[in-house]
């Protein structure tokens, strides 16, 4: 397994540690409901140095981001990130990602999830045919999600930049804790508010960076917070989580991601999602409660009143804030409407299920 330069302070802390993307990450330190709490209450911080990130520049840096993700990036001006994803040939979903806007039609970084680095990099570099510059920064860029709505407010001592107003999905590049050349995002995975932060680890810049967060939040309740709540976080949001509600097999368009995929432009595989979009698709991706008591997990088959197949769960789980449990799963058209009664086969038995809208919260 991998390290990032912030595991040894995962375990003096008493994380509780396991595998993921390769990496040796922080699942809980105090338990999930507790740090789920922490986030959307207070502020919590992630280490997320797993996540790849490839930068993309010269004059023809843009002409290949345009080729290979359905959102339009062209909108973008410098200091300013969107939320995208790369269509395969087959109708699914490569990868969803962050493109940021480092220069203007000249310099771009690419966000991409821990697990399909690789992928990614080989998907993308397939259609760099006109020589953009690419670089794989991923081994070398440190990434801490410090969430909640009290966040930036504990951060901005540590910052010149007016990170008190950032607005959503724009960034800064501004010296952090002493440490210059740091971009900070107003993105993140949970729904709660708060930065990202991505920098180079420079002369001990992680441990300097680490230890200034924590003691500017240590009288204001600032708390580490593992990959558990994470994952509840984002589901309360309805975010999907690549490899479960989305992947190579799954459209954009089935997973209401039509709102990412722009056809005033050019990208991979257009032409198959404009079909999709107006025979219309066939399945869709919703939200639902449970009626009974269970907790729906992933690949769970979701049934109507007679039993038929109808779907399957994606993610699920029970919901901190809501005390009740949560999923996210494909199903048929007809049984996509809100208030639909849908059952999930947990160990053999259906249990009544809702379909509600999301965000859950």
């Amino acid at each position: 397994m991998k390290n990032t330069p912030f595991t040894a302070k995962h375990i003096a802390l008493g994380a509780k540690m396991a595998e993921f993307a390769g990496f040796n990450m922080p699942i809980s330190y105090s338990g999930i409901n507790t740090e789920h709490a922490t986030v959307r209450n207070n502020a919590g911080v992630f280490d997320v140095s797993h996540m790849g990130e490839f930068i993309v520049k010269g004059e023809n840096a843009l002409e290949l981001i345009q080729r290979v993700t359905t959102n339009d990036a062209s909108k973008l001006t410098a200091g300013k990130a969107q939320y995208s994803c790369l269509p395969n040939n087959e109708g699914g979903i490569v990868d969803d990602l962050l493109v940021y806007c480092l220069e203007e039609n000249k310099s771009y970084m690419l966000v991409v999830n821990a697990g399909n680095i690789e992928k990614d990099w080989n998907w993308i570099s397939k259609f760099n045919v006109n020589a953009a510059e690419m670089h794989d920064i991923s081994a070398k860029t440190c990434l801490l999600a410090i969430q909640g709505p009290n966040a930036t407010k504990i951060l901005q001592s540590l910052t010149d930049a007016d990170i008190l107003n950032l607005k959503y999905y724009t960034f800064v590049r501004a010296n952090f804790a002493g440490i210059g050349n740091v971009l900070i995002s107003a993105t993140g995975y949970t729904g709660a508010g708060g930065v990202e932060i991505y920098f180079e680890d420079k002369e001990g810049a992680a441990d300097k960076i680490w230890d200034a967060i924590f003691e500017a939040g240590a009288t204001r309740g600032i708390q580490p917070i593992g990959l558990g709540a994470r994952d509840t976080l984002r589901l309360e949001m309805g975010f999907c989580l690549y490899g479960n509600d989305i992947d190579d097999a799954t459209s954009p368009l089935e997973a209401g991601l039509g709102w990412i995929t722009k056809f005033t432009k050019d990208f991979t595989n257009k032409a198959y999602f404009e079909k999709q979009k107006i025979k219309g698709v066939t399945k869709k991706l919703v939200g639902f409660e449970m009626l009974e008591r269970g907790i729906a997990r992933h690949d769970h088959i979701i049934k109507d009143f007679d039993g038929s197949i109808i779907g399957r769960v994606t993610s699920g789980t029970q919901s901190p804030s809501l005390a009740k449990a949560i999923g996210m799963g494909y199903v048929d058209n007809y049984f996509a409407s809100i208030d639909s009664v849908i059952y999930i086969s947990i160990r053999n038995t259906l249990l009544k299920a809702k379909i509600v809208k999301m965000p859950f919260v």
